[in-house]
């Protein structure tokens, strides 16, 4: 068969006569999941991190939880950029007859689906991330609160993030409450970064070309 042909030319690695042997479907498969699937949990998470110190910073300071829930929808745009994405590449998926489902050309379409989940998926998890870490930051100084209170609810977005955000430049003017403005636009350019990974992945997408005929 076309699929023995293709293992064939990667018979000196287990592995890549493994991967020839699976269908592009399941690629694409899996490709669609992880874009959805790890883009809510990076929303899920940012949600969590922002809404455990806003609510904990607002007994203190109830001023701050309404201008704060901002930072949720930024957290929560990372799963619509899943979800977008998720959409178009199910729309990628076209029948392809039996004897050339493991051409190079199937092959490929399969690949660039799967490659295209992935890019998205996990652009968007440390997108929510780096929208959790800001907005706790953000509820931290306008709250008034010592900056240790935000340490152990964003311990893994810290790490993500201090070195992009630049927390030291901030550290001065904590308990300041008109950073609110300054923090936001940090935060603003922290969420975009999932754009990045939503347009790689798009024009991967468009790799993906089916031999229908």
């Amino acid at each position: 068969t076309e699929r023995d042909k293709m293992s064939g030319i990667v018979y000196a690695s287990s592995w890549g006569a493994a991967l020839v042997r699976i269908s592009p479907y399941t690629f694409s498969a899996i490709g669609i999941a992880i874009s959805i699937g790890v883009s809510v949990l990076g929303a899920a998470w940012g949600i969590y991190i922002t809404g455990s110190s806003l609510i904990g910073a607002a007994i203190e300071a109830p001023r701050i939880t309404s201008k704060n829930l901002i930072s949720v929808i930024f957290c929560e745009a990372v799963a619509i950029y899943g979800v977008i994405v998720a959409i178009i590449l199910q729309t990628k998926l076209e029948s392809v007859p039996s004897s050339k489902m493991y051409d190079a050309e199937s092959l490929r379409a399969g690949y660039a689906i799967f490659a295209s989940g992935i890019i998205v998926g996990f652009a968007n998890l440390v997108c929510g991330s780096v929208s959790s870490f800001s907005s706790s930051f953000l509820t931290v100084l306008v709250s008034g609160f010592p900056l240790s209170y935000m340490q152990p609810r964003s311990h893994f977005s810290c790490r993500l993030c201090v070195g992009i955000i630049g927390s030291s430049c901030a550290l001065s003017d904590a308990q300041n409450s008109t950073l609110f403005v300054k923090i936001l636009v940090i935060e603003i350019f922290g969420s975009a970064l999932g754009l990045f990974g939503v347009i790689v992945g798009i024009i991967m997408s468009a790799q993906a070309t089916w031999p229908t005929k």
